[in-house]
């Protein structure tokens, strides 16, 4: 008897600290600190994600034995899938902050947060490695199954044919084999895909979206991620000693956090070091993304998976740098032609960051890009992410 009362009082006990240690408690210390600004919204939002996080935790406590375990095994059996979350709204709401402070709060190597594209990317690489299946979805869906249990898509976006057909049958499988799904999009699941080819077979797809998760909009005009980037500059020179503090503090309050530190990310199959990176936003060194062989490519699905780019250590260049000075060209047209946002932090102003005459004529336009990504229109446009 006394076992069983010592036994409950420690799934108390654990009950009440991962309660504490929930994203709810981080939430609301952020604002007692003023790191954030209340907000009702937000904190409507944050009360679904706390109650993922506690169903989650609770599944990872050891339960009683004898009777009254399986009395509670057969009424609530491990293997229930927790109701998941499709949290929706505007850009800059706050979406990533909240499923990042979920995420991170969660004490569990059966975890990933992952962008939608790169996700994607994923699945149809492995569907190359599978091309004599039957049905090779189910198989992609069990083998993630069987490493995860919790998956959050960044930036949920459906924008051809290819996608919409793979969803239904990998979002089914996924969800039998008891995987949770957490997901943040800029549109609510009948938006999905809006007058795509062939748009009435991805509605299973939306079907089981709204089955299997809590749709929640996030609603507000406060866009907070525009008010952090326009209350300070986006582009500093020179690059003085204190810059990289200055940079620091940016990313801060861009990715309401300070992210992850000398650390890689994986671009396209590739590893590329940073100085930082969260959820939506990286910091890059200007010799990483530029001073070697880096393919277009790398560009490109940088500015599909991150809204913000802050790039620190831009020299000037001249015909001796025509290699660099080339990929950065390259770097700035893909991000601006995703409206990604620029921090960065240069050798000098851009009108003479250039100084040879090889790449004089594409340089220009870059120059013109530059200063076009500080001014207040640019930092408003929604990020380009399909």
């Amino acid at each position: 008897m006394g076992a069983a009362t010592n036994k409950q009082s420690s799934n108390s006990d654990a009950s009440l600290a991962a309660r504490d240690a929930g994203p709810k408690a981080r939430y609301l210390n952020d604002v007692a600190a003023s790191r954030l600004m209340p907000d009702t919204a937000q904190g409507m939002a944050i009360e679904h994600v706390e109650k993922i996080y506690q169903d989650l935790t609770s599944r990872e406590h050891p339960r009683p034995v004898g009777l009254i375990g399986k009395i509670l095994n057969a009424c609530n059996p491990r293997t229930r899938t927790v109701r998941g979350l499709y949290l929706w709204g505007r850009v800059g709401r706050g979406k990533t902050y909240i499923v990042d402070s979920f995420f991170n709060c969660l004490n569990s190597d059966r975890k990933l947060r992952i962008h939608f594209h790169s996700f994607m990317l994923k699945i149809h690489g492995e569907l190359k490695e599978l091309p004599n299946e039957a049905d090779p979805l189910a198989i992609i869906g069990r083998r993630w199954a069987r490493d995860i249990r919790l998956l959050c898509l960044d930036e949920f976006h459906v924008g051809d044919i290819t996608d919409a057909m793979i969803l239904g049958n990998l979002l089914s499988t996924l969800f039998d084999n008891g995987v949770t799904l957490v997901a943040t999009s800029n549109e609510a699941p009948q938006d999905l895909y809006p007058g795509g080819l062939q748009r009435e077979r991805f509605l299973p797809a939306i079907e089981l979206l709204e089955k299997h998760l809590e749709v929640v909009e996030l609603v507000g005009n406060v866009d907070y991620r525009l008010r952090a980037l326009r209350q300070a500059e986006v582009y500093y020179s020179p690059h003085t000693g204190d810059v990289n503090d200055i940079l620091a503090t940016r990313f801060t309050d861009i990715a309401s956090g300070p992210g992850v530190t000398a650390a890689t990310v994986e671009i396209d199959g590739r590893i590329i070091a940073t100085c930082r990176h969260a959820d939506g936003v990286v910091w890059f060194d200007f010799e990483t993304l530029c001073g070697g062989a880096r393919a277009t490519r790398d560009y490109i699905e940088i500015a599909l998976c991150y809204h913000t780019v802050v790039l620190s250590n831009v020299p000037a260049m001249d015909d001796d740098m025509t290699d660099a000075a080339r990929r950065f060209i390259n770097l700035i047209d893909e991000l601006y032609d995703r409206n990604v946002k620029l921090v960065m932090s240069a050798e000098r102003a851009p009108e003479g960051l250039y100084k040879g005459n090889r790449l004089i004529g594409a340089f220009k336009r870059t120059t013109s890009r530059l200063r076009e990504m500080q001014s207040h229109e640019y930092l408003a446009r929604p990020h380009l992410c399909d």
